[in-house]
């Protein structure tokens, strides 16, 4: 079955498509369509997440799957939450993004550092479908107060794994894609694909 990934994040894509390889699906990355990013103007997670999925169903009349997630830090009062990427302002940049979070934590004593990465996965079978197929995932951990590690993309080098003692940065993608809010939503995801008729 075919199905478009309504993203244009190149590091979720390549995160999608490793967690998603074992599925019978071919999955499509919406700019191989023709799609472009659509402006993400809801309140929460699961609304922009809706956003992106319908406006790629709109243009391709494929299914899609889109996601939508964040960084949310207890001591920011949930920011940067919905604001992730744009965090320092447009275009996206990870860097200004991890400064920006780092000045903004510079006072804040370790144990007041925790904060979660968190997922939400939204399947629609059309661009009018009343039930979509929603999933979220939650990774908690903290936030250190200098960057490590070089994988991933994001918040990743400044997000501590309190069990593993490893930025995400610093743990290789296959342990990631086991314990990312990613990951968890991706597991609701399959089993209840599995439940779901597509098409």
């Amino acid at each position: 079955m075919k199905l478009v990934l309504a993203s244009g994040n190149a590091g979720k894509l390549k995160e999608l498509q490793a967690m998603l390889a074992e599925l019978p699906l071919q999955i499509v990355p919406q700019a191989e369509l023709g799609v472009s990013d659509v402006p993400e103007t809801g309140l929460t997670f699961v609304e922009n997440a809706l956003i992106k999925a319908r406006h790629a169903c709109d243009v391709t009349g494929l299914p899609a799957l889109a996601d939508d997630s964040g960084l949310i830090v207890d001591a920011l009062d949930g920011a940067p939450g919905l604001y992730s990427a744009r965090y320092a302002g447009s275009p996206t940049n990870d860097a200004a993004n991890n400064t920006k979070l780092l000045d903004a934590l510079r006072d804040v004593p370790t144990e007041r550092r925790t904060a979660r990465f968190y997922a939400v996965i939204v399947l629609l079978r059309h661009a009018n479908d009343p039930q979509p197929l929603i999933c979220e995932g939650s990774w908690e951990g903290r936030i250190i107060d200098e960057l490590r590690g070089s994988n991933g993309f994001g918040y990743n080098p400044v997000f501590l794994d309190p069990v593993h003692g490893l930025t995400a940065a610093e743990m290789e993608p296959v342990l990631k894609n086991t314990l990312s809010h990613r990951a968890i939503a991706l597991q609701q995801f399959k089993q209840r694909l599995a439940q779901l008729k597509l098409g």
